[in-house]
């Protein structure tokens, strides 16, 4: 059995005198894993940086065996991340969380896409803190858990949604959600709507949407979770993103 494909590192760990056990965030073969021959060198070291961009040759003699992988980094900016503590603590969290929610060996190419477009993005887009948020929220959708931000729940209606019901996870219209605004999350207009190619969103609506987004993980997803808790790393990311964006 073997496959060629591309992917983004999620976790590598020592395995042996000189060999890696790595887990990848592929295109078309989902979260996978396999042993690199030699992946605990110091020359490999640079290369196997969670984040990076990696063109995959997996083998195995059966498929359900963990196999081999031989790597060759692929172009990407990760390594120019490591002065800004904000981005490596998303890249973090982005990693972590992928590595406990998705299912083994599962397609999913179009959050592959979304964590690739963000990956990059963490270097050169100021406007990055909003591109995490946004996929924090298709992470959700791509494993079932998904918000309808389309109509208002109570009225049916698309204008003024500035809310989201906690339970529902559906959005909810200025008028319809006056008398209960206090038990409502806030909606930041740009998850809807999207937000001008490197503007920077104000702190108030991203604080707003880490917590709307947090709020569906931790009460959907984390119960689904082997560990029933989300990843420390989350939690990490979401401190320095508002820190970075309050000053």
């Amino acid at each position: 059995m073997e496959w060629h494909d591309e992917g983004i590192l999620i976790s590598v760990r020592r395995h042996g005198e000189s060999s890696a056990i790595i887990e990848a965030l592929t295109r078309d073969h989902g979260r996978h894993a396999g042993v690199v021959r030699g992946g605990g060198s110091r020359r490999m070291a640079p290369v196997l940086q969670p984040g990076a961009r990696l063109a995959l040759h997996w083998q195995a003699r059966l498929e359900d065996h963990i196999g081999t992988f031989r790597v060759e980094p692929e172009p990407g900016l990760t390594g120019l991340l490591l002065g800004d503590r904000a981005a490596l603590a998303a890249l973090g969290s982005v990693t972590s969380l992928i590595a406990v929610s998705l299912p083994e060996r599962e397609a999913h190419p179009r959050l592959y896409a979304r964590t690739h477009t963000l990956v990059e993005s963490l270097v050169v887009a100021p406007d990055w803190p909003g591109l995490y948020a946004a996929w924090e929220l298709a992470l959700l959708a791509e494993l079932g858990f998904g918000l309808d931000l389309a109509t208002c729940a109570a009225l049916g209606t698309s204008e003024d949604l500035v809310w989201v019901s906690p339970k529902s996870g559906r959005a909810v219209s200025r008028q319809a959600g006056a008398p209960w605004a206090d038990r409502l999350l806030p909606l930041p207009a740009f998850l809807r709507d999207g937000w001008p190619t490197g503007a920077t969103l104000p702190a108030t609506e991203l604080a707003e949407a880490l917590r709307l987004t947090g709020h569906f993980l931790e009460n959907r997803l984390a119960p689904q979770l082997m560990r029933e808790s989300l990843p420390a790393a989350r939690a990490r990311a979401v401190d320095a993103i508002l820190r970075a964006a309050a000053l």
